[in-house]
């Protein structure tokens, strides 16, 4: 089964990388809402304004309250998909306003990965990855849990959103492509992901537990 957002081909032959590019041109100067960037893509274009929300998360730059407002956008996305219903969001983040130009150098910097993760993708790789109702289950699932994890409270540590940015980069291609081995790169993001927020989160309790042991001595 295959989710309602998926992405047909481009009509005009153009590249992932130069649709996104082309939708980075077309931002608005000042300011942007995510109700404009549904406006750009389309109702049919949602895996792609995925990737586009993710650039910013790739490259060292730092936008306060992005992976909050991107992320539940993302995860209406994957929702969507998982119920194969149209995608719904909430005014409170459809009208939330984002300067342009903060925006736009990070998403035209994080271009090369998806640049990259084109040239490493192989349309209908490893199909028993993407085909079927089952694992559309269980890939869409994948995808709420990176949303999920780059939305955590954690954007003050290195990688803390690059980690689920790529997972989350690689299923919307993996989707896109029907790609079973973007697909297994995805889950290999997730999975490092929540190891190194174990190691994050175990770190700080230690942390947290030998200052408790050094002021009440």
């Amino acid at each position: 089964m295959a989710g309602p957002t998926a992405t047909p081909p481009d009509p005009d032959g153009q590249s992932l990388g130069a649709q996104i590019a082309g939708m980075i041109a077309r931002l608005p100067p000042d300011h942007v809402t995510l109700g404009e960037l549904l406006d750009l893509f389309g109702d049919e274009g949602l895996l792609l304004l995925c990737i586009l929300l993710t650039l910013v998360f790739l490259i060292p730059v730092s936008i306060p309250g992005v992976s909050t407002v991107f992320g539940a956008a993302i995860l209406l996305v994957g929702v969507s998909r998982l119920l194969s219903r149209q995608l719904w969001l909430p005014s409170r983040v459809r009208d939330r306003r984002l300067p342009s130009d903060r925006l736009r150098p990070g998403l035209t910097g994080g271009l090369r990965w998806v640049q990259r993760m084109e040239r490493l993708s192989r349309p209908h790789r490893l199909p028993a990855l993407v085909d079927g109702r089952t694992q559309d289950v269980v890939n869409n699932l994948a995808f709420i849990l990176a949303a999920l994890l780059l939305m955590a409270p954690f954007g003050f540590v290195p990688f803390s959103n690059t980690l689920p940015a790529l997972a989350l980069l690689a299923y919307a291609i993996g989707f896109i492509q029907r790609d079973g081995g973007a697909v297994l790169l995805g889950h290999l993001a997730n999975i490092g992901t929540m190891v190194y927020f174990a190691v994050l989160i175990g770190g700080g309790g230690l942390v947290a537990q030998e200052l408790f042991k050094r002021f009440t001595a």
